[in-house]
């Protein structure tokens, strides 16, 4: 292949750039992971976390990629056979009902057109017909990477209130956490999924789950088989800051050092940064006469956006013109959106210039590729990024 030149530049809605800072804490020399220097490490990073997941609970931290992080929350908590209600709005809830079904679970799935998120008068009604609590878990993902839609957590576990039912949240935040607000512990979830890969900045390879005092205590009847995923060993090892088995111990340091950043930043400066650039890309798709896969503006995503390509066009022969005359990995449609979509990622370690750049490519790329659209969806992105700027500096000074 012949040389580019400059970075390539990432924006996949996950795995996203990894910044320098994070690269340079990986590439500490690896030191015992039973000593008390690691003990030390080990210590900070599960107490970093519960900040990023806004929960005073347990956070267990898996060498494994968010499927791993699935599991684990399904098998600590449930047993053979349980029924659980899951809602099938993309391909990654699609993907985590499959996995649920191979585990020997109940499955009732919710089917959606993929545009739009967990409707929770349905779960009320759902949870509300099973007077015989069948029902052991409500399973959702907050932000559906495939689609670009963001379903409500806080409403969901409102309407599994209102029903009076004892059934377990589980919510998949792989794509949402450190880039979408989300509140572990106020909106009342049992189980937080999450990965090392999306807003938390790093490569992939840890699995995270966020537990509740009730999930806990669900782990101690659960009857699934269960070893490299139990909670229990985790827990009691982590109190010393240590793991059962080997953990990814370079990874680790690089989350030390992304969790400095996010503190650095501010999480609600962080969320907002996110609000700003999801908001901006949107402009430039309506400013391009392109279509967003999600449908209702309150389920907009903030780290990724989902866009059609015009009917009998190629969205991968447009991905590819991108790829190669401008370097930029965009996401691929999946699932039942594959070759009708592509993605862009606008979560992880980015500002207002990476985001320009972004946009550029893809209308540069929309032209060349010859995808039919309107210009000028640079320029209303930048016109609100912008503004949103000045207007900040106002607030600033009121």
């Amino acid at each position: 292949m012949s040389y580019q030149s400059g970075r390539q530049l990432v924006q996949l809605p996950g795995p996203t750039n990894v910044p320098e800072r994070v690269l340079r804490a990986l590439s500490r020399p690896t030191i015992d992971h039973r000593g008390p220097e690691f003990a030390l490490l080990g210590l900070e990073v599960l107490e970093g976390l519960k900040e990023v997941f806004q929960t005073s609970g347990k956070v267990v931290v898996f060498p494994s990629s968010g499927s791993g992080a699935w599991e684990a929350a399904l098998t600590n908590t449930l047993s053979p056979g349980d029924k659980i209600l899951m809602f099938e709005i993309g391909q990654f809830s699609a993907l985590w009902i499959e996995m649920a079904g191979k585990l020997g679970l109940d499955v009732d799935v919710v089917q959606s057109d993929w545009r739009h998120g967990v409707d929770p008068l349905v779960v009320e009604a759902k949870l509300r017909e099973d007077r015989e609590h069948k029902f052991k878990a409500v399973c959702v993902v907050h932000n559906e990477t495939s689609s670009g839609v963001t379903s409500a957590v806080a409403p969901v576990r409102e309407a599994i209130n209102r029903a009076n039912h004892p059934a377990l949240l589980l919510v998949d935040a792989i794509s949402s956490l450190a880039s979408i607000d989300f509140r572990h512990d106020e909106w009342g979830v049992d189980v937080t999924i999450s990965g090392s890969q999306k807003g938390l900045m790093l490569p992939p390879g840890l699995g995270f789950n966020a537990i509740s005092e009730k999930a806990l205590a669900a782990s101690k009847t659960a009857r699934l088989p269960r070893s490299y995923w139990e909670w229990q060993p985790m827990l009691t090892q982590n109190a010393s800051g240590l793991f059962p088995y080997t953990p990814a111990t370079n990874l680790l340091y690089g989350l030390k050092e992304s969790l400095q950043m996010l503190r650095e930043e501010g999480l609600q400066n962080v969320f907002a940064r996110h609000q700003r650039h999801g908001e901006a890309t949107r402009r430039a798709v309506q400013a391009w006469n392109l279509e967003n896969v999600a449908l209702n503006p309150k389920e907009y995503s903030n780290s990724v956006t989902a866009i059609y390509v015009p009917a009998g066009q190629s969205a991968d022969a447009f991905r590819k013109v991108v790829l190669d005359r401008f370097n930029m990995p965009l996401g691929t449609g999946l699932g039942k959106l594959q070759n009708k979509v592509f993605r862009i990622g606008h979560l992880g370690d980015f500002n207002d210039l990476m985001l320009a750049g972004t946009l550029s490519g893809v209308e540069m790329g929309l032209e060349i590729a010859g995808i039919p659209h309107r210009k000028g969806g640079i320029t209303a992105a930048l016109d609100y990024l912008t503004a949103s700027f000045k207007e900040a500096q106002s607030m600033a000074h009121v």
